[in-house]
């Protein structure tokens, strides 16, 4: 059995929450352990109860910065990886250690080098640009020479999308040494034919979203088309799950469009509410605007593509390589409502054409995105597994 220890020192990514962050990180846990491997999880945020199938890891956690003054904070998490070394000298040995890049963790990849066994690290995001953009951040450069010296330590850097590796290419450590492996979906939990949670009136055809409701999701160009969709087609709704800042902002442009009564809002939801809710939907949207840097590789759309659903989709970044337009979803230009407008009404006009687009959005993601699939590729890059062969076979009941 594989002894693997997973790091995720970030405060921001709560390894039990609701976040897509977090269900990355819970599902790429379960497959590990699908895999036969013992997991021990060592974590700064990983309060509440497991999940399911997370009820047997063993969790470690790693102090937490206090609240106050961001300089303060910072340097007591670069104080944590004192914390970290001890515990994973404490227990191991470990045969991977793998690690969700932070910013100011390295004594996991250390640990690794020191003893002579893989370490990953995996990035998906910029993160000392995301830090300083949105968040604040005093000691940058003592954040980049942390970048550097993980990267340095590690065996090898995981990158959730081409965006990504292409950010990393500008660390002379990360230079020829970056894999891409995009996100995945557990497609057991999107069952073919099950049962709407939250259906609509008869004969309504329901647009949805999935998401934390952040800045860069395209929400303002979501309610703009809609408001559109539904002054051609009064019998559509609006199903919009997830909470975040930008909820009264959202409110506001709905109420100001008269929109609010014939759109739903679920707010924060648990993982395993999500299902029920894209079967509720007859179309989904992901209309991020134009972003100079879009590195995302979105699990929503993944989701969306599990359940079945037609996607329509930004034309921008990983969601190019993922979507064909018009054989497994449709592409839009980013930030375009009118574009979105005619993609979502040609799905409202053509149910068969929908139907198949979501057939086939599905059919992509069990061939190729599956969360064992991602892991199994991890695995191999550890050399601790063979290349992956098998893929996803569907059990039609």
């Amino acid at each position: 059995m594989t002894h693997i220890a997973y790091i995720c020192a970030d405060q921001g990514v709560p390894v039990f929450g609701r976040k897509g962050c977090s269900i990355h990180v819970q599902e790429v846990l379960r497959s590990f352990s699908r895999h036969g491997a013992q997991v021990e999880v060592f974590a700064t945020h990983a309060e509440g109860d497991p999940p399911p199938g997370l009820e047997t890891v063993r969790i470690h956690r790693l102090p937490t910065p206090p609240q106050g003054e961001r300089a303060v904070r910072e340097q007591v998490a670069l104080a944590t990886n004192r914390d970290l070394r001890a515990a994973l000298e404490r227990e191991g040995p470990f045969e991977l250690v793998y690690e969700r890049y932070s910013l100011w963790s390295f004594a996991g990849m250390d640990y690794a080098r020191a003893r002579g066994v893989p370490g990953l690290l995996e990035v998906n995001a910029p993160l000392i640009e995301e830090q300083a953009h949105y968040r604040g951040l005093v000691d940058r450069a003592s954040a980049e020479q942390v970048a550097q010296r993980v990267m340095s330590a590690a065996t090898m850097l995981i990158a959730v999308s081409q965006e990504v590796a292409a950010y990393l290419e500008r660390y002379p450590a990360a230079q020829g040494r970056t894999q891409v492996v995009a996100n995945g979906v557990n497609p057991e939990r999107f069952p073919i034919g099950l049962q709407p949670s939250c259906p609509g009136p008869p004969g309504t055809f329901t647009v949805g979203f999935v998401g934390s409701l952040k800045p860069w999701h395209g929400l303002p160009t979501l309610v703009e088309a809609f408001a559109v969709l539904h002054w051609r087609v009064p019998k559509t709704r609006l199903l919009i799950v997830g909470e975040g800042p930008e909820r009264e902002s959202l409110i506001a442009d709905l109420s100001a469009r008269q929109l609010l009564d014939s759109t739903q809002l679920t707010g924060g939801v648990a993982p395993s509410a999500v299902p029920g809710l894209l079967a509720s939907m007859d179309a989904a949207v992901a209309p991020y605007p134009q972003l100079t840097q879009f590195y995302f590789s979105p699990l929503k759309v993944y989701e969306y593509m599990a359940a079945g659903l037609p996607v329509v989709a930004s034309r921008l970044g990983q969601l190019r390589e993922l979507i064909e337009d018009g054989v497994n979803g449709l592409l839009c230009p980013p930030g375009d409502a009118m574009a979105l407008v005619g993609a979502l009404y040609q799905l409202y006009c053509k149910p068969e054409w929908s139907v198949r687009l979501g057939q086939a959005a599905r059919a992509t993601v069990l061939r190729a995105h599956t969360w064992d699939a991602v892991v199994q590729r991890i695995l191999h890059l550890a050399c601790l597994k063979p290349a992956p062969e098998s893929r996803y076979v569907e059990v039609q009941s």
